[in-house]
């Protein structure tokens, strides 16, 4: 069994739920008292928060990148960026982490919906994930057509992620306005929806939606298992 090195806190309420599906999943896999070899560097959100706000994805990228070498030399073999948002700063990340397995959080996401045979999807996330290239041009470049909201929706989610879901609340409203966005994007086309945030599992799964639903916290997550302990896909 290899030892997961996770970079969490973006927000801690999502990585939680990495913490439980890596652990769920390994004594899934090997029964008895076995959960997953793991170190969790988890950082200060408000500094993250802060660097996008302010459009400094560099001083973020290094920041990430020292939290990833910082796991390597504590003797993670596999390094997973609990965020689907500070993925724009993925090759920083990647690169500090040269010594391991570093899994991109869309990939799993991609082979999944490839074992779908779908090809259009709807994706959610934070505004920088929906309206920048970093995380679409990754999938649409493994051959996948991703569908935003509206500009309005978009704000929406964005506040609701902020302001709500990284602070632990879930409220009756926020689920009815991002089921309305799910009904949109299918309305539009779409034949599956990714969670592109890692939060918005709080909100739903997949019993809640009428179509196939993408968890990317989840999959990351399941994915970093199966390399763990060198189980196929």
């Amino acid at each position: 069994m290899r030892t997961i090195g996770l970079i969490g806190g973006m927000s801690w309420e999502s990585t939680a739920r990495y913490y439980r599906v890596i652990n769920e999943e390994t004594h899934r896999l090997l029964g008895g008292q076995h959960n997953a070899r793991s170190i969790l560097y988890t950082v200060d959100f408000a500094d993250i928060e802060a660097c996008q706000a302010q459009d400094r994805w560099e001083d973020a990228g290094a920041l990430l990148a020292g939290a990833a070498r910082t796991l390597v030399q504590a003797g993670a073999g596999i390094v997973l960026l609990c965020t689907n948002t500070m993925h724009k700063v993925a090759p920083a990340v990647a690169q500090a982490a040269a010594m391991a397995q570093f899994i991109h959080i869309a990939d799993p996401t991609a082979e999944e919906i490839h074992r779908h045979h779908l090809s259009s999807v709807g994706l959610l996330g934070t505004r920088y994930t929906l309206e920048q290239d970093f995380y679409r041009g990754r999938l649409e470049a493994k051959g996948l057509r991703t569908m935003i909201p509206q500009e309005a929706e978009r704000k929406a989610l964005h506040r609701i992620i902020y302001e709500e879901l990284c602070l632990g609340r879930v409220t009756e409203a926020s689920r009815q306005a991002v089921r309305a966005i799910i009904a949109s994007l299918q309305h539009a086309g779409a034949e599956g929806v990714i969670f592109g945030c890692t939060e918005i599992g709080m909100l739903f799964g997949q019993d809640d939606i009428d179509m196939p639903v993408f968890d990317t916290a989840r999959l990351h997550a399941l994915a970093a298992v199966r390399a763990a302990l060198s189980v196929p896909a």
